[in-house]
């Protein structure tokens, strides 16, 4: 490899492995891969961190192409006019063009108390840290996961399969992407795990405290350990270098995922804004849109104008316990349909996506531009919605 042009990604997460796999299908592409951490992480088995039942841990000699240089550090300013980033450690790396992949972790909790006394589990060093006081705590001692999203959903399964006494306040409902038959189903296996659902408008938290979890009213719920799910955020690295972010902080970039700021760089994953209209937070997405940055770059390395993204969707699987799970199908517009797959099969599908996942990143690395995906072109209506179009007739 001559490495003529240099491409510096930061982040390896789903979204910056990708890319980074993808981006060596030239020779004359150097592609340097900056992460604070020399492991990948399956983020979407952080909540058997928690249980117990898996490390989310990959070699990145597993994921990660030959060729690709691995730098362990945490990129804190990038200077767009140098066509540099600056690391912690100290020292920069230059680049002809950067790949922003840096993901997304938890939100600060705006709730009194939650920051002192909930444990996020967003990222792998709170899975970890939140583990060993689950395994410390009595048996009988009360605990509240926070947020009824996926990973809300996972982590509440997980403990009381576990035999934990376990509540989980949804703030409103249950599930929000599920579809309403999907949602049934998800709330018969939480009743049969002896989890505690809480949903409602009257489910907001409005405070924390060491031992018990505030709703709206004044009820509380008793909590030796809560677990703060509600939210994610992303790291103020855009922001903090002078590029247009969103209102969350996510990059903001064109359809073609360049920054709306300088052409030389592109977002990828959970911290890229394209047109101010994101795509859900999900490994499912990130992998694409990991893909197709890659891509935009290569088209700009060829001489060539890079394609708007075209992303579909498939559907939300969601692990409740080991030994069932669901898997709601979608459109490709990612509304979820009455379909899905509850129970034992469930949990095979969501262990198979798990799997398959760190697979699609694998086979990109021995074999650059193999990764495919569902396309859909309501996305086009949307934003023609979005700027006062009108509808485009056929």
């Amino acid at each position: 490899m001559t490495g003529n042009i240099e491409v510096v990604v930061v982040g390896g997460g789903y979204a910056g492995v990708m890319a980074a796999n993808r981006l060596m299908q030239r020779d004359d592409v150097a592609v340097t891969l900056i992460n604070p951490r020399r492991t990948f992480v399956e983020r979407i088995r952080l909540h058997q961190v928690v249980g117990g039942s898996d490390d989310a841990v990959v070699d990145y000699r597993e994921v990660l192409a030959e060729g690709i240089r691995l730098v362990v550090d945490t990129v804190t300013r990038i200077d767009a006019t140098k066509h540099s980033v600056t690391l912690a450690a100290g020292g920069t790396v230059g680049y002809d063009y950067l790949i922003y992949a840096v993901g997304s972790g938890s939100a600060v909790p705006g709730v009194p108390g939650a920051a002192e006394f909930a444990y996020p589990i967003a990222t792998l060093d709170d899975a970890q840290r939140l583990r060993p006081v689950v395994d410390t705590a009595p048996t009988t001692a009360p605990m509240t996961v926070v947020g009824a999203g996926p990973t809300g959903i996972e982590t509440a399964a997980e403990l009381a399969e576990a035999g934990r006494t376990v509540t989980l306040v949804c703030g409103r409902v249950l599930g929000p992407y599920l579809h309403a038959r999907g949602r049934r189903s998800v709330a018969r296996r939480l009743a049969k795990l002896g989890v505690t659902v809480l949903d409602g408008p009257d489910t907001k938290v409005t405070a924390v405290t060491r031992d018990a979890v505030r709703l709206v009213g004044g009820r509380e719920v008793p909590s030796t350990v809560t677990i703060w799910t509600a939210g994610f955020g992303v790291p103020d690295l855009a922001g903090r270098s002078g590029l247009s972010t969103d209102a969350l902080g996510r990059m903001l970039t064109d359809e073609t995922l360049t920054s709306v700021d300088d052409a030389r760089i592109v977002a990828a994953g959970d911290s890229a804004a394209p047109s101010d209209l994101p795509f859900r937070m999900s490994c499912q997405a990130a992998t694409r849109i990991g893909a197709h940055a890659a891509d935009t770059v290569l088209a700009r390395i060829a001489g060539e104008h890079p394609a708007p993204i075209n992303l579909g969707f498939f559907g939300q699987c969601i692990s409740l316990g080991r030994r069932a799970g669901i898997f709601q199908f979608a459109s490709k517009d990612d509304t979820a349909n009455g379909l899905y797959i509850g129970g034992g099969p469930g949990a095979k599908l969501k262990e198979f996506v798990c799997q398959h996942t760190v697979k699609h990143l694998a086979n990109e690395a021995r074999k650059p531009g193999s990764l495919t995906w569902v396309k859909d072109d309501k996305r086009q209506e949307l934003l023609r919605a979005k700027r006062g179009e009108a509808p485009v007739t056929r």
